[in-house]
């Protein structure tokens, strides 16, 4: 396959970006092509800096870079030049199979939907984040901000959406789905939530488990819970910073090891046609290397194509 890499996207591009393509280049297999878009005398001149071939990628010239401050919309219509730009017209005419950035979040959505184009059926794209669980295992968080206000309906795609990753991508067989609530009970919470519940109880497009509460999130009650983006992005930041506040006092634990966002690499964007993946903005070469792997994971689960399929069946037991 051909995984398309932005390298000017990141606080620390290009150095953090291109480093990481030369770690993944070397455990991807040879039928695996890295994509290397942006500048191509800045490309060249890094990659012989560190001491990698250059032949041994693809670059695509790219002169512009959208930059994280910039309005994503404008941006990327202003910028057909721009390696963000460049990418999604890649994508979108089949050159690559995938593509990747930890740059403009904005511009990466606005790209997906101009280029790609939403899975017809879903209301709204998704993005999600690896929670992993004091037993070993591992679950997913969705939506973690693209999204921060959600309704109902909304709400139970998301259950759907993330049911789907979770079992083709993750290999979570039956995944159990929770809905983030204040508590157990299903007539805790707001409005939003109430509604929600009623609508997962009884859905026969995923396994339904009920509500769960904030000290749920790392044990082994669901494998995908589901809220709206605005409380889930204020979740995955406090336990990014829970992280950094224990890796700064020098404790060590096997578990708080893997909340490091290095891990995971990015996440995907749920409900579109096609696979594109961002990354942290903070991406290192870790990071970014395993963002390019976790892209090749997403494509060879024919995710969009799953998740296609779920919108059939959801579509046909509404009717």
């Amino acid at each position: 396959m051909y995984i398309g890499l932005d390298v000017m996207g990141g606080d620390f591009a290009p150095d953090s970006i291109l480093n990481g393509a030369i770690l993944a280049r070397k455990v991807l297999s040879s039928d695996d092509k890295i994509v290397l878009i942006g500048p191509r005398d800045i490309i060249e001149d890094k990659l012989n800096e560190f001491g990698a071939d250059p032949s041994h990628f693809i670059i695509e010239h790219a002169p512009e870079v959208i930059e994280m401050g910039e309005q994503p919309t404008r941006a990327f219509t202003q910028k057909p030049k721009s390696s963000i730009s460049k990418g999604f017209h890649l994508l979108k005419t089949g050159k690559i199979d995938s593509f990747a950035s930890a740059g403009n979040t904005g511009a990466m959505l606005v790209g997906s939907i101009y280029s790609v184009n939403v899975v017809q059926g879903i209301i709204r794209p998704a993005t999600t984040s690896v929670l992993p669980k004091e037993n070993g295992g591992m679950g997913v968080l969705i939506d973690v901000g693209t999204n921060p206000d959600s309704k109902s309906d909304v709400l139970y795609q998301f259950g759907l959406l993330g049911s789907v990753y979770a079992e083709f991508v993750h290999g979570i067989k039956n995944p159990r789905v929770a809905l983030l609530n204040i508590g157990e009970e299903e007539e805790k919470g707001n409005l939003t939530t109430h509604s929600a519940f009623r609508l997962m109880k009884d859905s026969p497009d995923f396994n339904f488990i009920g509500n769960v509460e904030g000290r749920d999130l790392f044990n082994h009650k669901a494998d995908v819970i589901v809220c709206d983006g605005f409380t889930g992005n204020i979740v995955l930041k406090q336990a990014e910073a829970m992280y950094r506040m224990f890796k700064k006092r020098g404790f060590k634990d096997e578990f708080f090891d893997r909340m490091n966002y290095e891990s995971y690499g990015g996440t995907p964007i749920l409900g579109i046609n096609g696979t594109v993946i961002i990354g942290h903005g903070i991406s290192n070469d870790i990071a970014t290397k395993n963002m390019i792997l976790l892209s090749r994971d997403v494509h060879e689960a024919k995710l969009s194509a799953r998740i296609n399929d779920a919108l059939d069946k959801y579509t046909q037991n509404k009717s």
